[in-house]
């Protein structure tokens, strides 16, 4: 081709409604041809009955840069969107066995390559399978050579239909994946969905940060949960236990925020060629800059991630800085809390005033003056929270986490005499 001659259309990208339900299972071989790269088109996964994001701009061509005929992008995945608007990940089907194969390899299953139509790794899908972590859900079980069996979520999260899908199992391993709420409620739940939990080989929890407490809670009772953490831009969690998978490497810039090299990173965003998130070295390696900052150190096991936050979470209150998850953790453990979650609000006097929006356990009503004492010891003076929401639930977005605009707003227009339970300090 010349250099002036008209470049050919790419691969269009397509929309592929996901359900909820068993039907989801009839999108298996669609799957399989994305993730074995011989499709001839790309797919934006959403949900069911919603329109597709239209930043995506399905039924368009990928534009140059958005492909590659030697590693075919298989989905463009939206982000959550914590950041502004969301966008699509590229994902190619490389990317995403590459994934799908270090999972397998860390969860210490035989990998793909010989477990392929042998039956011995069966998955339970619980999450939207058009976010990432319930679409990995369906293609680990492609690699695998199995058929997932499926949680119905169209009603919402049930325990008990979770149990009656550990109970359907056919093979001899059993994975699944879920986030913090989800585990939450099973434990809660006790009896079946308890022991439904237990007999899995191993319960990914991510999305959103596991409370200690909570995991503490749930290893006592048998479970064998293995922290996730990733995101779209990383065909989803690629640090499991604060470990990187194989290939994946970790560092942390000089700004503190966290760097992530390696196959399982995305090629890009949709429509936004040469976006800064991602750099590609001329060996072909590509790196993904998140917005979370974090610690990453080297022991005898190799290399170790504690993600702190969201740089954008960041609280600045009387000219100090606060990390919400050093907070949060702290609450977390504090006597009659369930889940907490901390965000800023403007405050005329501290720039911004520390707020612990709090879900209590049952019978419980923890106070302010408590949560505060709480936090001084285990973070500091400056990071104890003004104000304290004492609310039934979290507000969430996505698959499970939690929703902080929501959060800031009520925390904003709630203070005494307002609507909502809320003491101020």
């Amino acid at each position: 081709m010349s250099p002036t001659a008209p470049r050919a259309p790419g691969r269009l990208l397509r929309a592929l409604p996901v359900p909820t339900g068993p039907g989801v299972l009839d999108l298996l071989p669609v799957l399989a041809d994305a993730l074995a790269g011989r499709s001839d088109t790309a797919w934006h996964p959403h949900a069911a009955g919603a329109a597709p994001h239209p930043a995506l701009r399905t039924g368009e061509p990928l534009a140059p840069g958005e492909d590659d005929p030697d590693d075919p992008t298989a989905f463009a995945v939206a982000t959550s969107g914590s950041t502004g608007t969301p966008k699509g990940a590229l994902l190619s089907a490389g990317a995403l066995r590459a994934s799908a194969d270090a999972t397998a390899a860390r969860l210490s299953a035989p990998t793909a390559g010989t477990t392929a139509g042998t039956g011995r790794e069966q998955w339970v899908l619980a999450l939207p399978a058009h976010h990432v972590a319930g679409l990995q859900v369906l293609l680990r079980s492609v690699r695998a050579g199995t058929e997932p069996v499926v949680v119905d979520t169209t009603g919402g999260f049930d325990p008990a239909a979770f149990a009656a899908a550990t109970a359907a199992r056919t093979a001899p391993r059993l994975l699944t994946s879920l986030v913090p709420t989800q585990l939450l409620r099973l434990l809660d739940a006790g009896g079946e969905a308890t022991a439904a939990l237990a007999a899995h080989d191993a319960v990914l929890v991510g999305a959103a940060a596991t409370p200690a407490p909570l995991l503490a809670r749930a290893r006592a009772a048998g479970v064998r949960v293995v922290t996730t953490y990733g995101m779209s831009e990383t065909c989803g969690g690629c640090v499991y236990d604060g470990r990187p998978l194989d290939g994946v490497a970790a560092h942390v810039r000089d700004d503190g925020r966290l760097e992530l090299t390696g196959p399982v990173v995305a090629r890009g965003y949709r429509g936004l060629p040469a976006h800064p998130a991602f750099r590609t070295a001329p060996d072909g390696t590509r790196t993904f800059r998140t917005d979370d900052a974090a610690e990453v150190r080297t022991d005898g096991d190799g290399t170790l991630v504690r993600v702190t936050g969201r740089l954008d979470d960041l609280i600045t209150t009387g000219g100090l800085k606060v990390a919400p998850a050093l907070v949060e953790e702290a609450l977390a453990a504090a006597p009659g809390v369930a889940e907490a979650v901390v965000v800023g609000a403007p405050d005329p006097e501290w720039g911004e005033r520390v707020v612990a929006a709090v879900v209590p356990l049952p019978g419980t009503a923890p106070a302010l003056a408590q949560l505060r004492a709480v936090v001084r010891e285990r973070v500091a003076a400056h990071a104890a929270p003004r104000q304290l929401l004492l609310l039934d639930a979290l507000p969430l977005r996505g698959p499970g986490k939690p929703d902080r605009a929501a959060l800031r707003a009520l925390a904003t227009r709630s203070r005494p005499g307002g609507e909502r339970p809320v003491t101020d300090g």
